[in-house]
């Protein structure tokens, strides 16, 4: 069964801006921490953000600022709002729960080159 659908990626040059969507399950994230990960070729999937049930949040440092994190658990929904963005942004974007992952969806590809 299909738990998170993401959505949102595309090309962009450096500097510019997206929002990435992703679309759970019914009941999938609510009470549960979610993030968003990402993932580029040759390289192990790392952590980008992530939103607790009453919605404090936590980023890696090099998107800290630039990537907001928020949810709407009334639609099942996280959302990455990413800004001023940079070439080594470019990966494959996934949404899971932070505590008690479940099966991976198939990502949204994000790519940013001049």
């Amino acid at each position: 069964q299909v738990q998170f659908v993401e959505s949102g990626g595309g090309l962009v040059q450096p500097g510019g801006s997206l929002m990435l969507s992703c679309v759970a399950s019914s009941g999938v994230f609510f009470g549960y921490p979610v993030a968003w990960y990402r993932q580029s070729p040759g390289t192990q999937r790392e952590l980008v953000a992530r939103i607790g049930p009453t919605t404090t949040t936590r980023y890696l440092d090099s998107v800290r600022d630039r990537f907001t994190i928020s949810r709407d658990d009334a639609k099942n929904t996280v959302y990455l709002r990413m800004n001023s963005l940079k070439p080594e942004d470019s990966a494959v974007y996934y949404c899971n729960r932070f505590i008690s992952p479940l099966d991976w969806g198939q990502g949204t590809q994000v790519t940013v080159f001049p």
